[in-house]
């Protein structure tokens, strides 16, 4: 078995997912080698624009782009609370979010301002379609009609863990443009 990096078009995201060899099939990638490989994911093949073979995976290697990475279960042994000066490192990859204190309990903020309130909807159901993908899920804000703002954080470790820091990553890679208010040059509240 393989493992390669695919990056979908149907969910603007990233995947890491398992490739099988498989003898021909119209919904195959072919490796180095020119064999097929058969898709086994969530992800349709017909939805890839690209396949790269990793040779190595690591739920919590700080050197990989945290969009290629995959939510580890919060209820694996391998889910640790992490410090905040690892935050503040991994926050460098997720641009516009910060860190947030909310007694004692770090967490991600970001806020965006949409064009109006089914936009801001529009805008969840994205995000939604990401999180479940990930098996995990933030807590989502829209206020004021047009202002969306996301709060990540590991609820099971009370605070921060890669998991929060790659859904951000992910979220970052959404295309938004269409929901976003043009009226900020930012577009965050």
């Amino acid at each position: 078995m393989i493992r390669f990096y695919a990056q979908s078009r149907f969910l603007n995201i990233a995947k890491t997912v398992r490739l099988l060899r498989l003898v021909s099939s119209s919904d195959s990638l072919s490796n180095r080698n020119g064999r097929s490989l058969y898709w086994i994911s969530k992800i349709p093949s017909r939805h890839v624009l690209q396949a790269t073979a990793i040779r190595s995976f690591s739920a919590c290697s700080a050197s990989q782009d945290l969009t290629t990475k995959k939510c580890v279960p919060c209820n694996s042994k391998h889910i640790q609370l992490m410090a905040e000066q690892n935050a503040n490192e991994l926050l460098k990859q997720v641009h516009d979010w910060k860190l947030l204190n909310d007694d004692g309990i770090m967490k991600l903020q970001r806020s965006w301002r949409v064009k109006s309130f089914t936009k801001g909807l529009e805008f969840f159901q994205l995000v939604a379609d990401i999180a479940e993908a990930e098996g995990h899920h933030p807590d989502l804000h829209l206020f004021g009609w047009n202002n969306v703002k996301i709060e990540i954080w590991t609820h099971s470790v009370g605070g921060l863990t890669e998991n929060d820091f790659i859904l951000a990553a992910k979220i970052n890679s959404l295309k938004l443009e269409h929901l976003l208010s043009k009226k900020t040059a930012s577009n965050t509240v």
